[in-house]
């Protein structure tokens, strides 16, 4: 039977929970200051300029060894132009000694059949305008006097000021050396000249040196590029075996052979037509002008237009003194300038662009860098090879981890 509970129980039942209640403690409660919950607050926020890590060794490492290897190519330049040169010569012939050999010739037959036609037409076409290449550095030095001293009669005509403060100065040296001197400017001095007989012995051991250099270039070039030929594809395969064991390596290697291979060849046809068309045309234009020497003059535009940009430029200026000098007037050197410019200008945007869109893909102000840079250091053979080589660094670039950075920036 259960026992009525009292009041006073209740009462003391309901103090106690109370008591309880009001007695609960929080051992983790801690103060917390105003200050340190805004710094906390702060730091909870997102940076408006996030921290980048960045490996100092590594970058600085990186840097010397770029250095150092452009210096290396550099120094070592005899070596590495022909080398460069060989191997580019070799891709653009190969494609004739592989048709040769799918016609059950020999590999070794076909590689001779083509370095033999090679250098018989390059031996060919210079005899044949070996004369009118002579006339063209004769008058060379004629047009260049010419034009400065019709340069120098503008500029320094009678009564300018140019003229006024030459005629002052001279005064002024001659007052002066007499009052130094103590010698009237009219008394005559005996001047003995001596004869510079070791110059021309100099100059002539200089210039049998360079011949010599460039004998011993040319002659390493054609060998190698002969090598390269008739080994045809026995330094691919090496390249693909030496990679790793793995299949993807391999894979990737075969790729990037590839595609320079198919890069660079086509890129050696487009110059081959692009320059081919604007010596054509070149020659027609000049032979209609009355233009002496058209065809050496047109063959030059088909070997500058290889360089891009300054080609067409240097084309022009020579075109202009040789203008000059044959007709004598500025009006017709302008016109002959003009037109080598025009088509320049027309198969470059017309075709080149067009072809060259279709083969690289290349940026247009990286190509135009890679000629300053390649120009600084190799010289006029850089400004030739330049563009070649910025091809194939795009297609190496384009396949190989961590690279991608090198082929964004190369890419259009």
């Amino acid at each position: 039977m259960d026992m009525p509970i009292s009041d006073d129980r209740i009462a003391d039942d309901a103090k106690t929970v109370t008591k309880n209640e009001s007695v609960v403690e929080y051992p983790d409660a801690v103060e917390i200051d105003p200050a340190s919950a805004t710094e906390a607050q702060t730091d909870a926020q997102p940076l408006l300029f996030p921290r980048v890590h960045v490996d100092a060794r590594g970058v600085a490492l990186t840097v010397l060894a770029t250095i150092a290897f452009i210096f290396a190519l550099r120094a070592a330049q005899r070596f590495f132009i022909p080398l460069t040169f060989g191997i580019f010569i070799a891709y653009t012939l190969s494609p004739l000694v592989d048709a040769l050999q799918r016609w059950r010739m020999p590999r070794a037959l076909a590689t001779t059949i083509v370095m033999i036609s090679m250098l018989t037409i390059f031996v060919t076409q210079i005899s044949s305008l070996h004369t009118e290449f002579d006339a063209i550095l004769d008058q060379l030095p004629v047009a260049t006097r010419k034009f400065s001293n019709e340069m120098s009669k503008l500029q320094y005509g009678q009564g300018g000021l140019m003229q006024k403060m030459q005629t002052a100065a001279t005064e002024i040296e001659k007052a002066t050396s007499q009052a130094t001197t103590g010698v009237p400017q009219n008394v005559k001095k005996t001047v003995v000249n001596e004869t510079p007989v070791l110059k021309l012995r100099e100059l002539l051991l200089a210039g049998s040196l360079g011949i010599m250099d460039l004998l011993g270039q040319t002659v390493m070039m054609l060998f190698l590029i002969f090598f390269l030929l008739l080994s045809g594809d026995k330094f691919k395969r090496k390249l693909v075996k030496i990679t790793g064991p793995s299949l993807t390596q391999k894979r990737v290697t075969v790729q990037i052979l590839s595609k320079i291979n198919t890069s660079v060849q086509q890129y050696m046809f487009m110059l081959l037509v692009t320059n081919g068309l604007l010596a054509l045309l070149t020659w027609i234009a000049f032979h209609l002008i009355g233009l002496e020497n058209a065809g050496a003059w047109a063959v030059t535009a088909g070997l500058l237009h290889i360089i891009p940009y300054f080609g067409s430029i240097l084309m022009a200026l020579a075109a202009f003194l040789i203008a000059y000098v044959q007709f004598g007037t500025i009006s017709m050197a302008l016109l002959v300038a003009g037109v080598s410019m025009a088509i320049a200008t027309m198969v470059g945007m017309l075709v080149t662009t067009w072809m060259t869109g279709r083969i690289t893909r290349m940026n247009a102000a990286a190509v135009f860098i890679s000629l300053l840079f390649w120009g600084w250091l190799w010289g006029a053979w850089g400004l030739l090879l330049g563009v070649p080589i910025i091809v194939i660094v795009k297609v190496v670039s384009e396949h190989v981890d961590g690279m991608q950075a090198v082929a964004e920036l190369l890419s259009e």
